[in-house]
């Protein structure tokens, strides 16, 4: 059978003014019916401008300057715009990243999805119309003909990736592009939309282009690969083979970057060093030489071809790995992965004194109606009656799902926002009775690293001024010092001191993440809140950033309160784990022992909803995981709050709010009725008795 999308020699260039970037040079691939595709690679290695070729949605600049697309046996990269709109959203269906900025804010989703339908379809407007709820109903959309009329910004993340998918499949493609469908979404939603695209893709025939940073995305969903690296292929095979055999160096180097074995062994994050290649003006031979462990004189002059010992295998190196043992001529350089030396501070059991506790702390956002005469109709209860303690060097890592209320108690921490009722203690003095100048003190020795470090950062401000500010505020030295501390401080983050001249823009987001991370350090805090530092980076430079807070945990003693949804980063990182569900703390205890005993149902299911980096595990997984959505903090369920989405739940759960218990392990505790271990004790432990790690 003729493959559905056949690709090329594919070159596509961006014009700048400073040169011409080739963003994707020499690309072969094809597609088969019915098959998923993965791509995967770092930022910038061109798999995003592979699909956005193929779409004939190029930026400004933008051309196909050599190769060829074909679909279904038609050229299509030398379409005039208007036979190509005939075949975008038609043909070919594309699900971009951010849902939100990608959806019409000023038009309702059911006009946004009849669109495309009018457009390609000879239909009336009621048609169109009844078509957008079809498709809504088709990926799963509770109550689709009464929310077509909603705008994107009354829905979910989860649902606007829906919304996208249903607008995506309007026209029932052939061809289905998932452009990081699923980056930044909670495990249990990433889930969801994992196994939808896959359901739909065996329902309707499609085929799919998956294109990932996350190799546990692809594991047991796509059945070929294709590793992308510096515009160019690095490794194709199928999924099997590329998990249980890399050949390329690179390839290597992502799954060694992976934080699920390292946690395991206690090892070291291997960091591939450096960064991608400037393809403005890319390397003479191969483009992963400079960052590569295997590197030899032949590499930096010689691009290597893409060719294997099996048809099927094909991977671009004179080194493959492996190759060591049929006798390797090559150098093997100073980087491989390097062991910890022994246990970081973060995962030692916290014999030091408690430097945070949080006691019975509550936060209740009001609900307002009305425009101009604003009246309270309701409260969201962020976080309810929560306790918990950090020791001092330790690490506590807040995993649950968005709208939990991980964020909330950084944000109450860190002072952002006052507390309902409870107490924050710090160093022995309560925060949230603290206000004014003594406020701003005390709170000096607590510091957050944001989610987004881009929007963090002043663009108009040099990343010198934006460290200093802090010491200048404080008004800590004189000029000069303040400037010695910030060329201090880049040194131990990584940076070069010339960077303090440059603007936030000018940074790559690891190097963003690196700047954010110093802004938290420069007023030499006790405490650290990171409020999801690592979410949106690729995995090569969320191991840098991972590792660069080990480091400087050791160093520098730092404690951290590190707020995350990815249980195998929390786990990598954290000393102790507790487990969040809509407010309330439904488990805390040692790191592993949550993650490989866990007691209360939900952090099971946050487990097995998370990707995993091996197809066979993926595959053995049971596809239901945690089901539904997060329940309303406005009017949250009696009882148990997770009783709405958990299987094991019965009618005592509705009735009674289950009590903490303690489970085997050290300062394990969970709060279910019927949990998934024999408790050790059957009394209860009320909030004010949770001592944390």
């Amino acid at each position: 059978m003729a493959p559905l999308l056949e690709i090329n020699n594919l070159q596509t260039h961006i014009q700048l003014r400073q040169g011409v970037v080739r963003a994707v040079d020499g690309v072969s691939i094809h597609v088969e019916p019915g098959e998923t595709l993965g791509v995967v690679g770092e930022s910038g290695c061109g798999k995003t401008m592979t699909a956005l070729s193929i779409m004939g949605l190029l930026p400004t600049g933008g051309s196909i300057v050599g190769g060829s697309i074909k679909m279904s046996g038609r050229e299509i990269s030398a379409l005039d715009a208007g036979d190509m709109r005939k075949i975008r959203g038609d043909e070919i269906g594309m699900i971009f990243q951010d849902p939100l900025t990608s959806l019409n804010p000023t038009m309702t989703v059911g006009k946004q999805i009849a669109e495309a339908v009018l457009l390609h379809r000879e239909v009336t407007h009621a048609q169109a119309m009844d078509r957008a709820v079809e498709v809504l109903d088709l990926v799963g959309l509770p109550q689709a003909r009464e929310r077509v009329g909603e705008y994107p910004h009354q829905f979910s993340g989860g649902m606007r990736q829906r919304v996208m998918i249903a607008m995506a499949l309007a026209c029932e493609p052939k061809l289905l592009i998932a452009d990081e469908p699923t980056t930044a979404l909670d495990v249990t939603i990433q889930k969801q939309i994992l196994e939808l695209i896959d359901d739909l893709r065996q329902r309707l025939g499609m085929s799919v282009i998956l294109v990932t940073h996350d190799l546990g995305v692809i594991a047991g969903r796509a059945d070929r690969v294709v590793v992308m690296y510096a515009g160019k292929i690095a490794e194709t095979t199928d999924t099997g083979s590329l998990f249980s055999n890399p050949r390329h160096p690179y390839s290597e180097a992502l799954f060694h970057a992976l934080p699920e074995k390292a946690a395991e062994n206690r090892e070291r994050l291997y960091s591939i060093p450096g960064i991608p290649p400037d393809l403005t003006n890319p390397p003479a031979g191969c483009r992963f030489a400079p960052r590569c462990r295997y590197v030899t004189d032949r590499c930096r002059e010689e691009q290597p071809p893409l060719a294997g010992e099996e048809p099927g295998h094909l991977f671009a190196c004179f080194h493959p790995v492996g190759e060591a043992e049929h006798g390797r001529t090559g150098t093997v350089s100073a980087h491989m992965p390097e062991q910890a030396p022994g246990p970081a501070p973060s995962q030692a059991d916290g014999a030091g004194e408690v430097l945070l506790s949080v006691e019975n702390l509550v936060k209740n956002f009001p609900v307002t109606k009305g425009v101009v005469l604003q009246r309270r109709v309701g409260w969201v209860s962020a976080v309810a009656d929560i306790s918990f303690s950090i020791r001092r060097g330790a690490t506590l890592g807040l995993v649950g799902e968005s709208g939990c209320g991980k964020t909330t108690i950084g944000r109450l921490v860190v002072g952002l926002d006052k507390p309902t009722s409870g107490s924050i203690n710090f160093a022995g003095k309560d925060l949230a009775k603290s206000s004014g100048r003594q406020y701003r003190r005390e709170r000096q020795d607590i510091q957050l690293m944001f989610q987004d470090a881009y929007a963090s950062l002043d663009p108009r401000m040099r990343a010198g001024t934006v460290l200093r500010e802090p010491l200048a505020v404080q008004r800590i030295g004189s000029r000069s010092e303040q400037q010695r501390r910030v060329g201090e401080l880049l040194d131990q983050v990584g940076l070069p001191r010339s960077a303090a001249e440059r603007y936030p823009h000018e940074f790559s987001g690891g190097q963003r993440q690196r700047l954010g991370f110093a802004r938290a350090l420069i007023l030499s805090p006790q405490l650290i809140v990171a409020d999801e530092p690592v979410s949106a980076l690729d995995v090569s430079i969320q191991a840098q950033i991972l590792n660069l807070m080990r480091d400087l945990q050791r160093e520098l003693g730092l404690t951290y309160l590190f707020i995350s949804h990815d249980l195998a980063v929390v786990r990598y990182l954290s000393s102790h784990i507790g487990v969040m569900y809509l407010g309330k703390l439904v488990e805390v205890g040692l790191a592993d022992e949550v993650y490989l005993r866990p007691a209360h149902p939900y952090t099971r299911g946050l487990i097995d909803s998370a990707p995993v980096p091996d197809p066979e595990t993926e595959l053995a997984k049971v596809k239901a995981g945690i089901v539904g959505e997060l329940p309303s903090a406005i009017n949250p369920p009696s009882g148990c709050r997770f009783r709405t989405r958990c299987p094991l739940a019965e009618e005592i759960c509705a009735e009674v709010e289950p009590p903490l218990r303690s489970f085997p392990g050290t300062g394990h505790l969970a709060a279910c009725h019927f949990p998934l271990q024999s408790p050790m004790q059957t009394e209860t432990i009320t909030a004010a008795e949770v001592a944390g790690p």
